[in-house]
């Protein structure tokens, strides 16, 4: 791409700002700079219910690209969780922010391998006042090449900027002092679907374990993060199954998306 396009559709984007096409402006901006299949912009404040900021899928594709995701499995996804580390401001590829086994876990397998997506990287741009900004562009034949996500990181500063400019009102998107259907002051919902996940039924340490599991840690990564033996981690899986009268992982997974409706 010469100099001056990008010049060019850099002043639209700018000029886009507060304006309904700004999206439009800035994904034209970065298609001319690396071609990809499909763009969505969630908006993130703690663990609440992201914001569909854009998207610009088909309405064949929205259903699991939006609306599943956003009933429930955010909670599992990457850049979901890389927010809430958080991690700073920046272009990241999705496999380098994934726990060791994510593609070999059930969130994958059950969900995320549905959006037929061969790569998805995403800009991370901290909104003042405690949001984030997640632009994601997917592709769905293959992966972005080095050389793509270098140029891609050359305009980053302007993508930050304009970001943060148009979306500067999102933290007042998110009423996080509204009380919940049950009358209490809004709690996080990764902590409630966790720690009522099993209730009654698995101990304390046992939710820890499913937590790390379902988010795509292998038992080696869960014996770090809780300081316990891959061995017991083990044990801690194994008693789980028996407990909840199941068999696998993919039952886990399913068993908790079906809490979520419930917390």
């Amino acid at each position: 791409m010469d100099k001056a396009s990008l010049l060019s559709l850099t002043g639209a984007v700018i000029a886009a700002i507060g304006e309904d096409d700004f999206a439009k402006a800035l994904t034209g901006l970065l298609q001319a700079v690396a071609p990809y299949t499909y763009t969505v912009v969630f908006g993130y404040s703690g663990s609440a219910r992201p914001v569909d900021l854009h998207d610009d899928f088909p309405a064949s594709k929205r259903r699991i690209f939006v609306t599943d995701y956003q009933e429930g499995p955010y909670l599992l996804d990457p850049f979901f969780l890389a927010v809430a580390r958080p991690v700073p401001a920046g272009l990241y590829r999705m496999r380098d922010l994934a726990p060791d086994r994510f593609y070999q876990g059930e969130y994958f397998r059950n969900y995320y391998v549905q959006t037929g997506l061969a790569e998805e990287i995403g800009f991370f741009v901290d909104i003042p006042q405690g949001a984030t900004v997640v632009l994601s562009l997917m592709r769905d034949e293959r992966p972005f090449s080095n050389r793509e996500m270098k140029a891609l990181a050359e305009i980053r500063p302007v993508v930050e900027a304009c970001i943060r400019r148009h979306w500067a009102d999102l933290p007042s998107r998110f009423d996080q002092t509204a009380p919940d259907r049950h009358g209490s002051a809004l709690q996080s919902q990764l902590e409630r679907s966790f720690h009522s996940f099993g209730d009654g039924v698995l101990t304390p340490r046992e939710r820890e374990i499913v937590e790390h599991t379902l988010k795509g840690h292998s038992a080696e990564a869960v014996g770090r993060i809780l300081g316990i033996s891959p061995g017991t981690v083990r044990i801690h899986r194994r008693n789980i199954y028996t407990k909840l009268r199941i068999s696998s992982q993919g039952e886990l997974f399913s068993r908790f998306i079906q809490t979520l409706g419930r917390v």
